[in-house]
């Protein structure tokens, strides 16, 4: 603008008289332009949120954002690609409201074939359909919504993976459901259990995948695929899971996640000692607690991504929120509720809140050391958005027609785990957003 100005000001030959005058006025003008956007510039970035803020502190943030004069934009061309662009520095992606959203869902249960049985509500009778109509709306910009066509096209000839549990299981089918209106992926591994599975779309060479690891480290786990346990899980707190990190220089992305299981009960190893434990009495072993564990898993992870001399995109996600009521998943607990919540409604659980903040805590230090060694670590912080969402889950729809013989039947409810299609859909709209604007959202 400066420029501008300028060049506007040389065709100008006032008398040599009111040269002095002149001189004056202009450098008036630009002093004063130029404090204008040092004020203005000074505010956007104080307005950035690089991890959400405590529900308290957001209405001040929202405040001081409003109270900013509006900028015009320079042609009427700008603003509109303003509205289609997210903007560096204007718009945190995890804060904002669920909108209703009429267009619906990408895909249903008979037009996508990768919904596994647990998270096809529609197909196991859920009656209502209202969950599918809202949509994650960022506040201060536009989040499009995921192009499968785009996202192919980026990914050729690149290999991406989803590690860690169940959740990762769920958020990879999401993305295999959009995908599938572009092309279909072709399934070319799976282990014993269909946890891990790989898949592969020949059109653009891009192979998608699923590592199960639930704790991301070393873990003897003795327990069915019904969750039932004949002993305690042993936790190597300083080795890490090869079944990930040997397949993780081979990717070019990764969508890494921590979750639920480290609030099983679980011996504590470090140096090949047993050196304490998660609920564990009688064992004569020190209660270190889950927290313990966490931070100790999430160091080494961050630690092994910043030290690996391999530059994929890897994103970490943060903790799911459960909306268990009246009980937990193992007494009675159930979640029967039609829409989403609005912010303040809710407040995150204690086991949740320790999660997150040992996740963000985390994720800051490795972000400081990895920006200094070229490495690409961004945070979907998906914990506050997907909080708000208690309806999004099957509940007692996580069987087929679990009504069907008595309308009062007691059945165990799932309130962890997403519908598909439902809110986890939004998820990918985030992840789409991070890549097409690398760089913005760290």
């Amino acid at each position: 603008m400066v420029k501008e100005m300028r060049s506007g000001l040389n065709p100008f030959s006032p008398p040599k008289h009111n040269n002095v005058i002149i001189k004056f006025a202009v450098s008036f003008l630009l002093a004063g332009l130029a404090f204008h956007f040092l004020i203005s510039d000074s505010f956007r970035f104080s307005s950035v949120v690089e991890t959400p803020v405590p529900a308290n502190e957001e209405t001040g943030t929202e405040a001081l954002v409003a109270s900013l004069p509006v900028e015009v934009p320079l042609s009427n061309d700008f603003a509109a690609n303003e509205s289609q662009i997210s903007q560096p520095g204007k718009c945190d992606l995890f804060a904002g409201d669920w909108m209703p959203d009429p267009s619906g869902p990408f895909y249903t249960n008979q037009s996508c074939l990768e919904i596994e049985r647990h998270q096809n509500c529609m197909k196991n009778g859920r009656p209502d359909s209202g969950y599918l109509h809202w949509r994650w709306t960022p506040r201060g910009c536009n989040l499009p919504r995921f192009n499968p066509k785009k996202f192919l096209r980026l990914m050729r000839n690149k290999s991406w993976a989803f590690i860690g549990d169940s959740i990762s299981r769920n958020h990879v089918q999401s993305m295999l459901c959009i995908l599938s209106r572009v092309e279909r992926a072709v399934e070319v591994y799976h282990d014993e259990e269909y946890r891990s599975r790989i898949w592969r779309y020949p059109s653009h060479n891009f192979t998608l995948s699923v590592i199960w690891t639930p704790f991301l480290v070393k873990a003897d786990i003795f327990e069915d695929i019904n969750g039932v346990s004949s002993s305690e899980i042993q936790l190597h707190l300083d080795k890490l899971d090869k079944k990930w990190t040997d397949q993780y220089r081979n990717l070019d992305y990764a969508v890494i996640a921590g979750g639920k299981w480290f609030l099983k009960t679980a011996i504590y190893h470090e140096n090949n000692e047993a050196t304490g434990c998660h609920n564990c009495p009688g064992k004569n072993l020190i209660e270190l607690g889950f927290g313990y564990a966490y931070r100790k898993a999430m160091h080494l992870v961050f630690n092994f991504i910043t030290n690996s001399g391999h530059k994929a995109h890897a994103f970490f996600r943060t903790t799911t929120p459960d909306h268990f009521e009246n009980g937990e998943w193992f007494s009675g607990g159930t979640c029967n509720r039609k829409v989403p919540f609005k912010e303040g409604e809710i407040n995150m659980n204690e086991v949740d809140t320790i999660m997150h903040n040992i996740e963000l805590e985390e994720f800051k230090k490795a972000t400081a050391l990895g920006s200094e060694k070229g490495v690409v670590l961004k945070l979907l912080d998906t914990t506050q958005l997907s909080l708000l969402r208690p309806d999004g889950h099957p509940g007692p729809y996580r069987q087929f027609q679990p009504f069907a013989e008595d309308k009062n039947a007691r059945v165990q409810n799932d309130c962890l785990h997403w519908c598909l299609p439902g809110p986890i859909d939004s998820w990918n709209d985030l992840v789409m957003e991070m890549i097409v604007n690398d760089g913005i959202y760290q």
